[in-house]
């Protein structure tokens, strides 16, 4: 014990000699202007490059507002933010810099772009601030097509509001791209910063190895599309922990993108993403707390996520294969999750969990979503718990111990609910489209195990299209233990457990359950 003691005082006196003796470069002494007009881009490169050819430091942001278009922060860099410093967007896109894609036309990268950089951090008590309200139409709301809501149970009158913009999302103009990115990045830092207002993805770390986010405030603002929290795409060996995300779109994405549309900070590089850890978040979004997958080229595995709160979302955890990439080894475990239907455009139906492996790219063989795991989540939900696999992708493997779901009411039930919502998948059929809805439902899920399993329901619904408990149907090797559940309360033809076509089931449920097509039926006490 004497040992370990005297190597952390060690330790610690180290760096603390570091710290001290770090050498610090003021943004200020190279000519940057606090006075919230002065465009000061030049000056803080300029500081940024001192540090960085002079062996590395501290970058020194005082307090003030610092209005800014794009820099680079550099290898061994400290980009450290006082107390009441403010790093704030330009309102110009003239003073950020641009780019071209094909197909794409003219962009403009945000705030910071840092590539190619090792030992780099952003920390200090102070704030970016992307000055999104410049950027966006806060009086309008960017609503669902008819096209787009033709297969739903409400057709034109899918999400409709009668007056204002209700949920939003506002309607944008051109506007910079991700706020903060590290693209292709080692050893980087961000702790104790505040990252506000963005006018797209927040903070995006792409293709990064040794990424640690520690007690970081961000809110890009819940009307905001695209105003995602953190993305990180391909990257490995990443934590994220003791933070407050709150995002209009998604406030965490964990994918394997090696491209994406016409966003930066992508290389191309073919590699798997792993080794992921989430815990002790704050996260809310009007679209999913967190997503995992999507139109992924490179697969992603070993992501664990533990004590995080999920609240006043769309989705709360969204899982969507869409891509070559498979998504594997995935936890969850001692989680709150509310969700609740939001009007407007949004990704997101009020599933507290939703799991989908569906074709979204023509001509190509689609991954697999394998090994899921559920540990002790308390859901409440305006719309169930979703799994929807596909001949061409099935689900495998999915753990659900020791889970609760409370089916809630909604005031939005007449203009959103009984649907189905897969968007991002290429038949249009499936996008949006009407389906009856179950406390859990799960389609082309191999493997599924639940495991103390708790289902209640609002006394007060009364929809008919909200029937079963659980559904099950296409599955293999289902097994049910220590359910407590029953079909919904109005339901006259529901049951707690419905199956269909299906080879492989145990159980020890008391419960009646309805049966079609369903082989290697056991019940066990």
């Amino acid at each position: 014990m004497y040992s370990v003691t005297r190597y952390l005082l060690v330790f610690c006196c180290l760096c603390a000699f570091g710290t001290l003796h770090a050498q610090t470069f003021n943004i200020k002494d190279y000519g940057a202007v606090n006075d919230g007009k002065t465009v000061s881009t030049a000056a803080i490169q300029k500081a940024v490059d001192a540090c960085n050819q002079n062996g590395g430091g501290r970058v020194y942001v005082p307090a003030g507002v610092f209005v800014t278009g794009t820099f680079h922060l550099k290898s061994n860099v400290n980009l450290y933010l006082e107390s009441g410093a403010v790093l704030q967007g330009s309102a110009e896109l003239k003073d950020y810099e641009s780019y071209t894609k094909e197909g794409y036309g003219i962009n403009y990268y945000g705030i910071l772009y840092t590539l190619n950089a090792e030992n780099v951090s952003i920390t200090g008590p102070g704030t970016i601030d992307g000055n999104n309200k410049v950027f966006f139409e806060f009086d309008k709301a960017k609503k669902i097509d008819a096209n787009s809501a033709r297969f739903t149970r409400q057709k034109d009158n899918y999400r409709k509001v009668d007056n204002g913009i209700g949920d939003g999302p506002v309607v944008p103009k051109d506007r910079p791209r991700q706020m903060v990115i590290f693209s292709n990045c080692k050893h980087v830092q961000l702790r104790d910063i505040s990252l506000l207002n963005s006018p797209f993805w927040t903070l995006h770390f792409a293709d990064c190895d040794d990424v640690s986010v520690n007690g970081i405030c961000l809110w890009s603002g819940l009307l905001v599309p695209n105003a995602d929290g953190i993305d990180v795409t391909s990257c490995t060996n990443v934590m994220i922990t003791n933070s407050d995300i709150r995002a209009g779109d998604d406030a965490l994405a964990i994918v394997g993108y090696d491209h994406h549309f016409e966003i930066p900070g992508f290389n191309g590089l073919k590699h798997v993403s792993e080794n992921i850890i989430v815990s002790n978040c704050n996260l809310q979004s009007y679209s999913s707390g967190i997503r995992i997958g999507f139109l992924d080229q490179n697969t992603v595995r070993n992501i664990h996520v533990s004590h995080c709160n999920i609240t006043n979302s769309s989705r709360g955890i969204g899982i969507f294969l869409r891509d070559v990439g498979s998504l594997e080894n995935i936890t969850f475990s001692d989680m709150t999750i509310e969700t609740k239907y939001h009007t407007g455009d949004w990704w997101g139906n009020g599933e507290p969990i939703h799991i989908s492996a569906v074709r979204g790219k023509a001509d190509v063989t689609l991954g697999v979503i394998k090994n899921v795991e559920f540990n002790n989540i308390t859901c409440k939900g305006e719309n169930g718990i979703l799994l929807y696999g596909s001949d061409q992708s099935i689900i495998r493997d999915v753990r659900f111990n020791h889970v609760s779901m409370e089916f809630t009411n909604s005031k939005l039930n007449d203009v959103m609910g009984g649907n189905i919502d897969l968007r991002g998948c290429l038949d249009e059929r499936e996008q949006l489209f009407a389906h009856d809805i179950s406390g859990l439902y799960a389609h082309y899920v191999n493997g599924l195990t639940l495991n103390d399993f708790k289902l209640t329901w609002d006394n007060t619904i009364s929809q008919p299209y909200i029937t079963n408990g659980i559904t099950v149907d296409n599955f293999k090797n289902l097994k049910i233990v220590d359910y407590e559940g029953t079909a919904a309360p109005a339901s006259k033809n529901g049951y707690a457990i419905i199956l269909k076509n299906g080879d492989g089931v145990k159980t020890n449920s008391k419960a009646t359950i309805s049966k079609e097509q369903v082989e290697g039926f056991e019940r066990f006490k």
